[in-house]
């Protein structure tokens, strides 16, 4: 077996970035329910369900449309607080963000 001189080195593909954190809407609940981030990440959420939900903050802050199966809605925290969401077609499902 034969060489050529290859070398290697660490890769940084695939290496989450830490400032985008992902909540996943499955089996009609939010997961995780509540998120602690930094000021200035961005929140993604993906919808796993078979059903159509939203995200909307209860202060009118940020709504997404209605996401079907595999769609995602992401909002970017600028400003340190505690923000509360629901889905407004699921009401009892609600999530906490706390941006640092």
């Amino acid at each position: 077996m034969l060489w050529w001189g290859a070398t290697c080195s660490p890769s940084t593909a695939g290496t989450p970035d830490p400032t985008i954190n992902k909540i996943l809407v499955k089996d009609f609940m939010f997961a995780p329910v509540s998120l602690t981030v930094k000021a200035g990440s961005t929140v993604t959420w993906a919808n796993m369900d078979d059903e159509p939900h939203t995200v909307v903050s209860d202060t009118g802050l940020f709504r997404s449309g209605a996401m079907d199966t595999n769609e995602s809605f992401s909002f970017e925290f600028d400003k340190p607080g505690t923000y509360h969401f629901t889905c407004s077609i699921h009401p009892r499902m609600v999530g906490t963000i706390v941006v640092q």
